[in-house]
């Protein structure tokens, strides 16, 4: 069915819908997913959410027009900007948020947003970006950069929100991954099983025109923390002294502040259009860690940049090897360093890389999910 905006609506207007996402802080690639989700639900959707930052969407029209509520946290002095560091408490916010009688809950999350409570005839479709990373595959990564006299009581605040997690997990009718890599880890920490989506990206209308030979730079993009492994990158290209242009913020990018090195230009976050631009002229893109899905490396390629990434997680369901970039198997900066020489020495096509960015496009996000929710509503509420 489609709207008067000529959206694909998931059912008829006798369907009532709630949306759900863990926190709406700052667009990154877990709310663009979010916002996508958005479109093939009724215009003025509620959205549930931990904690909102309206400063964090100033220019950004997807929410308008939905109601936002967020839980107790909100009211806490600096949620906004510090709510990682109120983890402890997500599990117990979240379930106090009661959702409304709706036939369907549409959940987008990467950390406690399926706590939330649905209605008991509510059927809960959970879009799952990962199970909550930190406590569960990044553990001890994330504990590493706690304060040292706060790491001893990490292990049993993991235990704590695992068990929160997977409990949360049974709210939940319908499982979708946003790749094969975390529909692994769903059935690691859930013992269920889901059905696969690729995320949305943003893709070109048209492939990038015939360049002329790329510049020698390499290209960091996203938010930087510790997991992303920044400092491989910098690492590697200081060894073959090589530009890095580094995109975005993060943690990794504040302690690269301090003292940059000379190789190394911090441009900080970026409009979409100098995003492109870096894109359609560095050398490669350097991805270096271990993500679910990772919107950026396809983002790039869709620019006609290839992208050298570490071969685990979502980049190994992406990137294709020696054709739209270089994987590598180890996180240490020598095979980073080997990776890029050998993308040095490969012709890149940039229309494949194009066509191949082209397959996890936003129009087929929007059909399988259609087909996702309207196969998770009865009979009496599915499109006609």
């Amino acid at each position: 069915m489609i709207d008067a905006a000529g959206r694909p609506e998931i059912a008829p207007q006798t369907c009532t819908v709630a949306a759900t996402h863990h926190w709406l802080v700052r667009r990154r690639g877990g709310e663009k997913v979010f916002e996508a989700l958005l479109e093939i639900l009724p215009p003025r959707t509620p959205i549930y959410t931990l904690v909102y930052d309206p400063a964090g969407y100033d220019d950004d029209a997807a929410l308008s027009g939905h109601s936002i509520h967020t839980s107790w946290l909100q009211r806490i002095p600096g949620a906004r900007r510090h709510y990682p560091k109120l983890l402890p408490l997500m599990p117990a916010a979240a379930r106090a948020l009661r959702l409304p009688n709706v036939d369907l809950v549409v959940c987008s999350d990467a950390a406690i947003a399926k706590a939330m409570t649905p209605h008991p005839r509510s059927r809960v479709v959970c879009y799952c970006h990962s199970p909550m990373r930190y406590v569960w595959d990044l553990a001890e990564v994330y504990g590493r950069t706690l304060p040292i006299f706060l790491r001893p009581l990490w292990p049993a605040v993991c235990a704590r929100q695992r068990a929160a997690d997977a409990a949360a997990a049974d709210r939940v009718d319908i499982f979708v991954a946003n790749s094969n890599h975390v529909a692994d880890r769903i059935r690691r920490a859930y013992g269920r099983e889901s059905t696969v989506v690729y995320p949305p990206v943003e893709i070109p209308e048209a492939p990038p025109p015939a360049s002329a030979k790329r510049e020698r730079f390499f290209l960091c993009v996203g938010h930087h923390v510790a997991y992303k492994r920044l400092d491989l990158a910098v690492e590697a290209t200081r060894m073959i002294d090589r530009e890095l242009i580094v995109i975005g913020e993060g943690p990794g990018v504040e302690a690269l502040r301090r003292g940059p090195p000379p190789h190394v230009r911090l441009l900080g976050w970026q409009p979409d259009e100098v995003v492109r631009d870096h894109y359609r002229r560095a050398a490669a893109l350097l991805f270096p860690g271990e993500e679910d899905f990772g919107i950026v490396p396809v983002e790039a390629m869709a620019h006609g940049c290839p992208v050298i990434a570490f071969g685990v997680g979502g980049a190994a369901e992406t990137v294709i090897h020696a054709r739209t970039g270089v994987l590598f198997r180890a996180q240490v900066p020598d095979q980073v360093v080997e990776a890029i020489r050998t993308a040095e020495r490969i012709s890149f096509d940039e229309m494949e890389l194009y066509e191949r960015a082209r397959q996890f496009s936003h129009p087929r996000f929007l059909a399988a999910m259609r087909a996702v929710c309207s196969a998770a509503l009865d009979s009496e509420c599915r499109s006609v």
